[in-house]
């Protein structure tokens, strides 16, 4: 096997630059807007808010500080349950324990890998019973994909609690003609390194409740008071987004749409080639959803295929090539052992089994087909070397 540092290394999902970037940030050299805030913020928000047809946006220093900042303007504090996907990262939680409140973890469905509107109903009808409903459900949109919204949020509404749509990594995403992070009562995007489009880091809140972001960025920058000195009624957070990156993040807007076409194409690409190999499952895209294909994400039956995502991921490892695996359930953390979850069925986990066989594939929009071709290669490889230790054994 040829030596790893003769191959060029793939990314799973690297910054793609469009090079209009350069213009926004000379414009913020040129007339001195370093300090935080400026005209690029201004005209971020304004058009990510007309983007995806919200009435407002807040940009924040990443998709957890909106996140955090949403569950402040609801009052969620010490005490109080918050409903959130399990099959996500870590900073969808992290936020409720920073108010002091307790994460109650809800399952994934088959259909979308999202929140189970089933697991949600189960809950709710426990949380009633017991007296004691959550102040907020945190609904993620995984992987570019939308969840199950009208079911999700007819049962959210039934009992009268605000949604926040983690649509972290779902930006250029849609339901039902409808984009996706405009279905709650708050949206909140992220711009990390990875996404789809970045700011290099930062996030953005948005909203149809224009006086609640209005109270976001008060809090945003510290809960300053209306006064000639420094004064503070209210404890605040430094998560405003700098006029710099926000010059980055107004470029990266400007082809958000080819970046989508881009990571679907990659996607197409992938289920041409291996959707027919056995043991491969893609992640399935909702009717009348489209998928912004962050990631190509699939799962692996060994049974059929011969090989675990392990062995996958260490052999597309020893060529160079950066894979992961879907996202550990929040619900087995170390950090959140204990709390309650509520999974799919009785009889069945399905986060638990998309962590046991899933696992995401490069998708980076800069990604070259050669790259990919070679990744597909790999997987080829790997069934064949499975398929002939078979016939041996």
């Amino acid at each position: 096997m040829t030596a790893i540092k003769s191959k060029k290394r793939i990314f799973l999902s690297s910054p793609h630059m469009s090079g209009n970037e350069y213009k926004y940030i000379h414009e913020a050299f040129e007339t001195n807007w370093i300090a935080p805030l400026g005209p690029n913020v201004d005209a971020f928000e304004k058009e990510i808010a007309f983007y995806v047809r919200a009435n407002e946006a807040v940009a924040v220093s990443s998709g957890t500080a909106a996140i955090h900042l949403a569950l402040s303007l609801l009052d969620v504090e010490k005490g109080d349950k918050v409903f959130c996907s399990s099959l996500t990262f870590v900073a969808s939680a992290n936020p409720i324990i920073y108010q002091g409140a307790e994460p109650v973890f809800i399952d994934s469905e088959p259909d979308t890998w999202n929140m189970s509107p089933q697991a949600l109903e189960r809950a709710f009808s426990d949380a009633q019973i017991e007296g004691e409903l959550p102040k907020a459900v945190i609904i993620v949109n995984l992987y570019g994909q939308s969840a199950k919204m009208d079911e999700l949020l007819s049962i959210c509404d039934s009992y009268h609690v605000p949604v926040i749509e983690d649509a972290a990594e779902s930006l250029g995403s849609s339901y039902n003609g409808k984009a996706s992070g405009t279905f709650g009562h708050f949206g909140v995007y992220s711009f990390n390194g990875n996404k789809i489009i970045t700011t290099s880091g930062g996030g953005m809140l948005v909203s149809n409740d224009v006086d609640s972001l209005r109270n976001a960025r008060f809090l945003a920058t510290q809960a300053r008071d209306p006064a000639p000195h420094y004064q503070h009624s209210k404890i605040g957070f430094n998560y405003r987004m700098s006029n710099i990156l926000a010059g980055i993040g107004r470029a990266q807007l400007e082809i958000l749409d080819e970046r989508v076409k881009a990571r679907r194409s990659i996607f197409e690409l992938y289920r041409k080639e291996l959707a027919n190999l056995p043991g491969i499952y893609f992640m399935p895209e909702l009717k009348d959803t489209i998928s912004n294909r962050w990631l190509t994400a699939l799962t692996i039956n060994k049974e059929e295929s011969g090989f675990t995502v392990e062995e996958l991921l260490r052999f597309l490892t020893e060529e160079n090539i950066e894979a992961r695996p879907v996202w550990k359930p929040l619900h087995l953390q170390p950090i959140f052992q204990g709390l309650r979850y509520y999974a799919h069925s009785e009889t069945s986990s399905i986060s638990e089994k998309l962590f046991k066989n899933g696992v995401c594939l490069p998708s980076g929009s800069n990604m070259t087909e050669d790259d990919q071709m070679r990744i597909i290669d790999c997987i080829k490889e790997m069934m064949n070397v499975c398929a002939e230790r078979r016939k041996v054994v």
